[in-house]
């Protein structure tokens, strides 16, 4: 028998629906997984360890961890009209020179598309920055402990919630300019496990999913219980828009739009180089 595999994902209520069937032993013919939740700071970080058999990590990351592990096709985030958002305190203004500004993890995708994307709108560049949990920015910015917030996730609902100016959606900058979806959150599996065993986890992974879409209501307990004491309705939104047919396929879209991401990453020299074939699953 082969050892139980460890996936570590966020608690998101995106994360959570997408792998309840599996992790819960409830995709036929798949053993479940072992759970460990975990901010996606601390998942690229993983990555780079030698972490997990499975991990969510920031698209951005893939070039520091594709010798390691494999890029699965299915389980992550990737969409239109759902990218990260540049917040502010409406009496701060709308430059960010010099200015300090708190984001999920510099090994983040949303870090990237706010590199990007600052090049251009920052020609006078930012100041600090500082890396924290994605639920502890907004708070900070608020309290004017940093001048500028880089949030992801259900923030996109609830910015409005802490009197936050939304400055810019770096999703709308990347889509606008390419046409193409946003890639977010990456499933990555360790090529170790071998072929086999990693077109089996990705069938898993799909089963899981679509028994999510099958019936929402059998993981709702247990999206609520790790969604940090998310309101339901923004548990809802979060799920509706984070999850969609790249979730389920990456396809020949998905990929275009990963490859264009750190192909321009690179030749900013925001990251290494990818070799010819590396996302091939």
């Amino acid at each position: 028998m082969a050892e139980q595999l460890g996936i570590a994902h966020s608690p998101c209520p995106n994360d959570t629906f997408v792998f309840h069937a599996w992790t819960h032993g409830l995709v036929p013919g798949a053993d479940a997984p072992e759970v460990t939740f975990a901010d996606i700071d601390v998942t690229n970080g993983l990555a780079e360890q030698g972490g997990p058999d499975i991990l969510k990590v920031s698209y951005a990351a893939l070039p520091w961890v594709l010798d390691e592990y494999a890029l699965l096709p299915c389980g992550g985030a990737l969409g239109r009209g759902c990218g990260p958002l540049v917040l502010t305190r409406p009496d701060t203004g709308g430059d960010l020179t010099g200015r300090t500004v708190a984001v999920p993890s510099e090994r983040s995708t949303a870090y990237l598309l706010f590199r990007l994307w600052a090049a251009k709108a920052v020609p006078g560049g930012f100041g600090e920055i500082v890396v924290l949990p994605f639920h502890e920015i907004m708070p900070a910015v608020r309290d004017g402990r940093v001048d500028a917030g880089l949030v992801i996730h259900e923030a996109r609902f609830t910015y409005q919630q802490y009197g936050l100016h939304r400055l810019a959606d770096m999703g709308e900058a990347w889509e606008q300019e390419t046409g193409l979806p946003i890639p977010l959150g990456a499933i990555i599996a360790k090529r170790s496990l071998g072929t086999e065993r990693l077109h089996a986890i990705a069938d898993a992974i799909r089963a899981s999913v679509r028994q999510a879409w099958a019936d929402p209501s059998a993981s709702r307990a247990y999206v609520l219980a790790n969604a940090q004491e998310m309101d339901p309705d923004v548990a809802d939104q979060h799920i509706g828009l984070y999850v969609n047919e790249f979730t389920a396929d990456l396809g020949e879209e998905g990929y275009g739009a990963v490859r264009a991401l750190l192909t321009r990453a690179a030749a900013e020299g925001l990251v290494p180089p990818l070799d010819p074939g590396a996302l091939a699953f």
